[in-house]
């Protein structure tokens, strides 16, 4: 029979509550039928606009075709508006509309209440150890991906 130490395993708990996180957003925002995808393309533009299509949807992991989807049913409600890249004409910039600013404001609320369950119990000092924790694992996950290889990678 095959074993691995789940209950070692950093991946797996953070697997698991990534799902869980998600799936409590999810169920915060059905009411209002904005979509998880919805908030993350909205989450990334108040991050980075204005960012291209493809590097959106490289942070969200997705694949493109899925993004575009995405994108015209935003962009239908005019939440969103794709420019061409003044740089690069061939690569389209996703532009933030007035019309998303109340809909933003209803995630934002959302997202706020999921926080608040998540970290129900939690100390202000413990959410930031968690949060410091979590950014390091991040940080040591990204280490360049050509080190020790050759330049061709």
């Amino acid at each position: 029979m095959l074993q691995y130490d789940f209950d070692q395993s950093i991946g797996y708990w953070i697997t698991f509550t990534s799902n869980r996180y998600q799936q409590a957003v999810k169920e915060e925002l059905a009411p209002y039928g904005i979509t998880f995808r919805q908030v993350q393309v909205l989450c990334w533009l108040v991050l980075e606009e204005p960012i291209t299509q493809v590097v959106l949807a490289e942070k969200m992991m997705v694949e493109p075709p899925t993004l575009v989807r995405i994108l015209d049913r935003m962009e239908r409600d005019g939440w969103v508006r794709r420019e061409p890249d003044p740089d690069d004409r061939r690569c389209k910039v996703i532009v933030v509309q007035p019309k998303a600013k109340p809909v933003w404001s209803k995630m934002v609320t959302c997202l706020r209440n999921v926080r608040k369950k998540a970290t129900e119990g939690m100390s202000d000092e413990e959410v930031k150890t968690l949060q410091k924790l979590l950014n390091q694992v991040q940080e040591n996950l990204t280490v360049d991906s050509c080190v020790n290889q050759s330049a061709n990678c």
